[in-house]
């Protein structure tokens, strides 16, 4: 028994190795739960807000909703641009399989660029554009289709329901609904409105909701431009301005039609037009508002300035006469010439014949510091504040050299605009008082606050009312048997006015080229002048002289402003008494306002439908802007008359007409809303 209790195991102490490798295990499971401690202390409290924000940005989204554009008006509250909501189409490039392949269909759909639209697919992960503005007919090719990841959205489109129509003063917005010339452009700020932000949540598809709901859109609508245009002296401009280039074969030509008493600007056209509904392809030539931008040398209208400045002044009388020296004078180097070999010639001779050598001896009596102060007086070389773009400030020089002094007084060797040698005649016209031109009568926001108004403003007396007076009834003279204009005269209607003709520099060889800018300016009635006219045509190549190429242009606008402003006639017109032909009774027709008639027959002569058929839905009873939308949709471009509710439309409903066609539709408010 002792032997075997000696020889029983002996359990060992544990070995120093052993501590060594447990403290060690320890330590690392020590130091891992303090890193897993200090990570957490890190993301939940350092990093806290940074974490939170990606993960809100997985399922929240800001969209910005743009403000509906605000509308412009001519005086009498016609809309000439006015803002729709059409569709746009979008797609989530993460959600197509075969990126080529859908490019491919779209742009067959949609005749859109193949290239442009997988480079969009490229650089847009959720998002991407496929065409913005589109038409129903648009819309409705992408659904057949059959294709996951699309969506469609509504955005404002700009659109001008009178087309051509004052383009040139309204211009034109981008797709992102900026404005890019004219109006558009000058008051952006007020036009844009404000747009608005609001929080979203993506679902598990991507696609947004919105939370809050969306406001009115018209609460945030911009404000609204009242011109001082009137539509329908605008349309008669422009016609009888575009004939008259046309039968010229001109390069261009600008008219403008001015209120000389308040100077508000009846109408201002330009040719050639555009029409912002479709510009491309437009050259940046054809957008340019010559009425404005441009300045040239305005020639002998000019005369009629330096005549009134010597009568003002008493260097001359009305009875005061020179002698023209048969139609060749020499200044120095140069020699001035006349288009006749005139001889003697009075004050109002001068004009009526429009001789150059007498007036460039005219302002020889007034001198060169006198001559250049009457252009500073009559509005040139400054910006007449109208607002638009490019406004074009004129260039009159001192006239240092004697040919320089001849020149200036019969409308060479410095240069103005059409605006400024309009608003000139209308301080003639006004008895001697220069009033600054305005084309925007008031800017209204969305509600009701005015937040510009213009007035009449006169800007300075020119010469006394009897100079201006005297000036005028001269001026009678150029219409008349004898004078330059002619073909300006009115049967019903006294008309003063003046002829130009001038050379044209040329930039190449730093002297007077062959080709001529020709112009007529005129008031009417003379006796007491409702509107001053002025017609501009560039580079006319049938004939060259203003009273041949501009006059009639004149004649054709006045004959309808004066009825249109309810002028009485100058002159009592003799009554022809006539056969009474008894002629077959016709089946009446039904009958239509004159306003619809005038413009069914523009569209018969400016319209070109396109291919395919519609039928035209009735818009009878719907507002301006659903009637706008709704016409759209069907591929028909609208056209308003009025404001309010729709309470006649031609095409008559039901009608089948050809895709592209007009639809006139008239506006009268105060009427009951039609619930469909």
């Amino acid at each position: 028994m002792r032997d075997l209790k000696n020889h029983q195991p002996q359990v060992e102490a544990p070995t120093r190795w052993m501590r060594v490798r447990v403290s060690l295990v320890g330590f690392v499971f020590v130091a891992l739960l303090g890193g897993m401690f200090a990570r957490a202390v890190n993301l939940q409290i350092h990093q806290r807000e940074r974490l939170q924000g990606m993960a809100q940005d997985q399922y929240l989204r800001e969209l910005e909703i743009p403000a509906r554009r605000g509308d412009i008006f001519d005086r009498r509250g016609t809309p000439l641009a006015q803002s729709v909501d059409v569709d746009s189409i979008w797609v989530d490039p993460s959600m197509l399989t075969d990126a080529r392949d859908v490019a491919k269909k779209l742009s067959k759909a949609l005749q859109v660029d193949q290239k442009d639209l997988l480079e969009r697919f490229a650089k847009g992960r959720r998002f991407a554009w496929v065409k913005r503005q589109v038409t129903q007919t648009e819309v409705e090719k992408v659904k057949a289709l059959g294709l996951s990841g699309f969506g469609f959205t509504k955005e404002p489109r700009r659109f001008y329901p009178q087309r051509e129509l004052a383009a040139h003063v309204i211009g034109l917005v981008g797709t992102d609904s900026h404005g890019l010339d004219g109006l558009e452009l000058s008051f952006e700020d007020e036009l844009s409105g404000d747009k608005a932000r609001r929080a979203s949540v993506r679902d598990a598809k991507g696609r947004k909701v919105l939370t809050d709901g969306v406001e009115d859109p018209l609460s945030r609508q911009g404000a609204s431009v009242t011109l001082t245009l009137d539509r329908h002296l605008q349309y008669v401009t422009e016609k009888a301005l575009l004939k008259a280039v046309e039968d010229a074969k001109a390069v261009a030509g600008m008219a403008v039609v001015l209120d000389p008493k308040t100077g508000e600007l009846l109408a201002v056209a330009n040719a050639p037009r555009f029409n912002p509904n479709a510009p491309q392809g437009v050259t940046a030539d054809a957008l340019r508002n010559r009425s404005v931008t441009d300045a040239f040398e305005p020639g002998s209208t000019f005369k009629a300035f330096v005549i009134a400045r010597a009568l003002e002044d008493k260097v001359i009388a009305e009875n005061t006469t020179f002698h023209c020296e048969n139609g060749n004078w020499a200044v120095g180097r140069h020699v001035v010439h006349d288009t006749h070999p005139w001889g003697a010639l009075d004050t109002r001779g001068i004009l009526q014949v429009s001789s150059n050598i007498c007036a460039a001896k005219v302002g020889q009596k007034l001198g060169r510091e006198t001559l250049v102060d009457t252009w500073q007086r009559f509005g040139f070389a400054e910006r007449v504040g109208l607002g638009l773009p490019g406004e074009a400030k004129g260039v009159v020089p001192f006239p240092r050299a004697e040919i320089a002094l001849a020149t200036q007084s019969f409308g060479q060797g410095l240069t103005a605009s059409p605006l400024q040698v309009a608003a000139a005649y209308g301080a003639l016209a006004n008895k001697g008082v220069l009033m600054k031109p305005y084309v925007v009568a008031k800017v209204v926001d969305a509600d009701g606050l005015v937040l510009l108004e213009n007035r009449p403003t006169e800007v300075r007396r020119v010469v006394s009312p009897k100079t201006a007076g005297t000036v005028v009834a001269m001026l009678e003279s150029v219409v008349e048997k004898g004078g330059t204009a002619p073909r300006a005269r009115m049967d019903a209607y006294r008309v003063a006015g003046k002829t130009g003709t001038a050379q044209k520099v040329d930039p190449v060889a730093k002297g007077y080229s062959d080709k001529r800018f020709s112009s007529f300016v005129g008031m009417v009635p003379a006796e007491d002048p409702r509107v001053v006219i002025a017609v501009f045509i560039d580079e006319p190549k049938t004939d060259v002289y203003g009273g041949l190429v501009a006059a009639p242009a004149f004649k054709e606008i006045a004959e309808v402003a004066m009825p249109h402003l309810a002028v009485p006639p100058s002159r009592a017109i003799p009554v022809t008494s006539e056969p009474v032909v008894q002629r077959p009774e016709l089946p009446q027709r039904p009958e239509k306002s004159a306003v619809v008639a005038a413009i069914e027959r523009l569209d018969a002569v400016t319209e070109a439908p396109a291919a395919g058929a519609v039928r035209v839905p009735d818009l009878t009873g719907q507002s301006g802007r659903t009637a706008v939308a709704q016409a759209l949709t069907v591929a028909l471009e609208p056209r308003l008359v009025g404001s309010g509710r729709v309470v006649a439309q031609s095409p008559a409903p039901g009608s089948l007409v050809e895709k592209g066609a007009r639809i006139t539709l008239e506006l009268a408010g105060n009427l009951p809303s039609v619930t469909r």
